[in-house]
């Protein structure tokens, strides 16, 4: 909400501040496939009005920056940490010429979970945690937010949640053929972006601060889901 001087941005004692809305509702754990395309809506709703947003960032966590997280982890990983490190820079190297570039873009949230939209029952009321929001593609933030909710927390896919969320997506903007034919792709580019997160706050959590680190291993189950994908297995028709 802008502030006295006009402002969005103040400052509180000596740091940036903001005030902002309260939002109703709460965060999902297991989303239901009707919470699911409600999701998928949202989501698509977002690309479009953000569509002409002018604002410009770069993806804070992308390609070149997980090398440099494999590296990092490199220095401590053994045992399945090790086993799982070698896996996920050999998935790198499979990907990295496959990235597609020039596919439709604007506005992501990068960070679409469950838990970062706030349901009153079935219906989402608002969407929090921008923090990795940046400029990119929009079937990117669609493979990332099919990670999220289309997968069990062992990280077995849930392909009535899956087709739905993408049902909900469609609903509100068609995917293109090169979106489509991008998605098993992105899809595995977007589980190793969030094993690799986790794997480094893992190997690097410090035991004195209050944030239990998250699992790697469910994300990076979801990998293999992806390499033998097909659109069907998403629950799109073929490109």
């Amino acid at each position: 909400m802008r502030g006295a001087s006009g402002d969005w941005i103040g400052r509180l004692n000596g740091r940036p501040a903001a005030v902002i809305q309260w939002l109703q509702g709460a965060g999902l754990h297991t989303p239901t496939a009707v919470q699911a395309t409600a999701g998928g809506r949202l989501l698509a709703d977002l690309h479009l009005k953000a569509a002409d947003f002018a604002g410009r960032r770069a993806n804070p966590v992308g390609p070149a920056q997980w090398r440099l997280l494999a590296e990092k982890c490199d220095h401590r990983a053994a045992g399945d940490s090790r086993r799982m490190l070698e896996a996920l820079v050999a998935e790198l190297d499979r990907l990295e010429p496959l990235l597609p570039d020039g596919l439709p873009s604007g506005a992501i949230h990068a960070d679409y979970f469950p838990d970062n939209v706030l349901y009153e029952g079935d219906r989402p009321g608002g969407v929090i945690d921008f923090y990795f929001a940046h400029v990119g593609a929009w079937v990117w933030d669609l493979a990332i937010a099919l990670n999220a909710w289309g997968f069990d927390t062992e990280g077995r896919p849930d392909e009535a949640v899956l087709s739905a969320f993408l049902r909900g997506y469609e609903q509100g903007r068609r995917l293109e053929r090169a979106e489509v034919e991008a998605l098993p792709v992105l899809g595995a580019a977007s589980a190793v972006r969030f094993t690799l997160t986790r794997l480094h706050d893992q190997l690097f959590h410090d035991p004195d601060w209050l944030v239990t680190p998250k699992d790697p291993a469910p994300f990076f189950a979801r990998i293999a889901f992806h390499r033998a994908a097909s659109p069907a297995d998403y629950g799109l028709a073929p490109a």
